[in-house]
């Protein structure tokens, strides 16, 4: 999927995170894909149109953001074009618990990329968290998954220690990742613009598709992390991971890893 993408380069809407738009642009470019990132209402129709997947990220949202990702989003539907939101921070504040739903309302999204908490506001569940981390709580992270997925009508992938993917009915449990992403913002708002890559080159079979992204991305986590220990180290060598990688490299890593368990 990921030869894929280097071979369609497929151009990618983002709306997104003004702290992770750099790092988010140039994961896209590492892996193949062309970043558009803009935010402007009066331009947010016409660039989703000139997009293969749209990317909504609400993690420094305010009202002229969100009112470009309803009208991006609007667009993106009557093309046909994916839609993957990540929530950020979902249940900070009722502004962005509002804005969410009004995405939810107006937009059609195929995939919903989030942690446990953004998982659980979206679902209007309790949850203890701060700020935009994923907090604790005691639900169940695979039950929550698979009845936000149902209710909503989208793939949900929601990640963590062990990431789930599901659209309700198939689950898919992914083991991979170092604990060193968590170590530098933007991780998972990159993932988010890159699962909207992998849904430009492969919409047909989406939990399949979201599935190879997650694992793509976490193994590539896993072997930059072997590299460094140290935060800004490991940003280089993530994107340097993310832009030699490949399909191969991926399936070789499982089997390895899969060896070992």
């Amino acid at each position: 999927m990921f030869s894929q993408i280097k071979r369609e380069n497929p151009l990618i809407h983002c709306i997104t995170n003004h702290v992770v738009s750099n790092f988010q642009a140039n994961g896209l470019l590492a892996i193949g894909a062309s970043p558009i990132m803009g935010e402007a209402p009066e331009e947010a129709a016409e660039l989703a149109r000139l997009a293969q997947a749209l990317s909504l990220n609400i993690g420094t949202l305010h009202a002229e953001s969100l009112k470009s990702m309803l009208t991006a989003g609007e667009a993106a539907n009557r093309l046909g074009i994916p839609v993957v939101l990540d929530p950020v921070g979902a249940g900070a504040s009722n502004f962005r618990k509002k804005a969410v739903k009004e995405i939810l309302d107006l937009v059609d999204v195929s995939v919903l990329r989030c942690n446990a908490g953004e998982l659980a506001a979206v679902a209007g569940k309790q949850w203890q968290s701060k700020g935009v981390d994923a907090g604790e709580g005691l639900l169940e992270v695979r039950e929550l998954a698979v009845t936000t997925a149902k209710r909503f009508n989208f793939v949900v992938a929601v990640t963590g220690k062990t990431d789930i993917v599901t659209d309700g009915k198939q689950v898919i449990e992914i083991p991979f990742g170092d604990p060193i992403m968590a170590s530098i913002t933007g991780t998972g708002c990159l993932l988010s613009s890159i699962v909207a890559a992998a849904m430009a080159v492969r919409p047909e079979d989406p939990v399949k598709t979201v599935s190879n992204a997650l694992r793509f991305y976490a193994i590539a986590g896993q072997l930059a992390a072997k590299s460094t220990s140290l935060p800004g180290d490991f940003q280089a060598a993530f994107i340097n991971r993310l832009a030699s990688l490949t399909d191969s490299g991926v399936e070789e890593q499982i089997y390895l890893q899969e060896g070992l368990r």
